[in-house]
């Protein structure tokens, strides 16, 4: 019997699991973006997103290859969910906490700018159209609706269209108007082309919504095409 625990005594310790190699890493981007984010380029702010879906994994790859098919950063966080699944490596879980990221984007960005005074305030409203609308595969059409101190009291998607037409009825922006007892409105869509120059369309539509607006006594301030360079205001270029 002693013979036998001398062998357990002698039998050394079962050696301890290593770490994978990407724990040590991750530890690292974790302090480095908790010490200044501005430094962190595009693809390890995506690793950052991916290490909580997928914990087990070095997603240093999948980062690099999700920019480089989508395009950039906000590409990625603005792509459709299917769109995103039908990469390999990612699952509904990651998709959904890529579009997580662009919807608190979006809505930081919309808590600037509801129930404040627009005009005054006219650079968040801006930064809100375009995280919200540039990077949007098919046209949208947004109604800013505004009291009579130019407060943001409501702010509605009205239609969706095709990649290079939305239809827009002008008795259906009074009607809501009305509904809202708005005092002035903005309108804003986007072009998903990325060229922000109106089309002869946009002009005519936009003097139709406008003359329609003025018979019930309520202001069209400004009509914004968002693109994902820049915008364009009908009023500052004297459409309006």
């Amino acid at each position: 019997m002693a013979e036998t625990d001398d062998l357990f005594e002698a039998a050394a310790p079962p050696p301890k699991a290593e770490k994978p190699h990407y724990a040590g890493h991750r530890e690292r981007l974790r302090k480095r973006f908790l010490a200044g984010p501005d430094a962190l380029p595009d693809y390890e702010m995506l690793e950052l997103i991916l290490q909580l879906a997928i914990p087990r994994q070095d997603v240093k790859p999948l980062a690099k290859d999700l920019i480089q098919r989508f395009g950039s950063f906000a590409d990625v966080l603005s792509a459709e969910p299917a769109e995103l699944m039908a990469c390999d490596g990612v699952k509904e879980t990651t998709a959904a906490a890529l579009k997580l990221i662009r919807e608190a984007a979006v809505r930081l960005a919309r808590a600037e700018v509801l129930n404040r005074p627009v005009l005054s305030n006219w650079e968040a409203l801006l930064n809100y159209c375009q995280a919200s609308m540039a990077f949007h595969k098919t046209e949208q059409f947004r109604l800013l609706f505004l009291d009579r101190k130019n407060v943001l009291i409501k702010d509605e998607m009205q239609q969706r269209g095709t990649v290079d037409h939305t239809p827009v009825y002008p008795r259906e922006v009074v009607k809501r108007a009305l509904e809202l007892q708005a005092s002035a409105l903005i309108m804003v869509h986007n072009h998903p082309s990325g060229d922000v120059t109106p089309s002869r369309a946009d002009i005519d539509m936009t003097r139709q919504v406008r003359e329609a607006l003025k018979v019930v006594g309520i202001n069209l301030h400004d009509h914004l095409i968002i693109g994902r360079g820049g915008h364009r205001s009908f009023k500052a270029t004297g459409l309006l």
